[in-house]
């Protein structure tokens, strides 16, 4: 985790609050269909976002300039985004809806408790099932599977299924689909 007090800045704030009014009168209101819109609504703020990505009308993003989503990606209804550091989806990994991505906490140990942040990353066509909670620092691995409701704080290794509070390994799993 490293400390953050580069968004405490004028130019972090204004940022901000121009992708919030943004986020409130062109992307929010947009029909569900319309992922293209909201792609380029959030390439214009700095996001790297891949094609056939589908960020959903209420996945709520905190820093779009943090923010890159993999080919066919998905950002489902009301995910919480909280990108103070980089939120990487790769290519067709999928965030279900309610699900919580947090970069940043405070560091409790110093007396004014400053911001400190870790990157996540969701691995190729890995899957964060509804109401997940994935923290700072955590890359969920390629094909993973958090279950629903998990709170993640480490690392999940390709190929696994993870569940509870904290998440733990439910099992490893192979793919069932017929090589050709």
């Amino acid at each position: 985790m490293r400390s953050r007090p580069d968004i405490q800045t004028f130019g972090n704030k204004a940022r901000r609050v121009l992708w919030g009014m943004t986020w409130w009168l062109a992307y929010r209101p947009s029909p569900r269909a319309l992922h293209g819109w909201r792609r380029s609504l959030l390439r214009m703020f700095g996001a790297a976002i891949g094609q056939g990505a589908h960020p959903y009308p209420s996945a709520r993003i905190w820093a779009p300039w943090n923010l890159t989503m993999g080919e066919g990606s998905c950002l489902g209804d009301h995910v919480q985004c909280y990108s103070v550091d980089r939120v990487t989806l790769e290519p067709h990994a999928t965030v279900s809806q309610y699900s919580f991505l947090c970069t940043a906490g405070h560091d409790y140990r110093v007396k004014d408790m400053p911001v400190v942040s870790a990157p996540i990353t969701i691995g190729k066509r890995a899957w964060v099932a509804a109401d997940a909670f994935i923290g700072p620092g955590v890359t969920v691995g390629e094909r993973a599977v958090v279950g629903a409701r998990a709170s993640v704080f480490r690392d999940v290794e390709p190929w696994m299924v993870v569940g509870g509070n904290p998440a733990r390994v439910i099992r490893k799993y192979e793919s069932e689909e017929k090589e050709s």
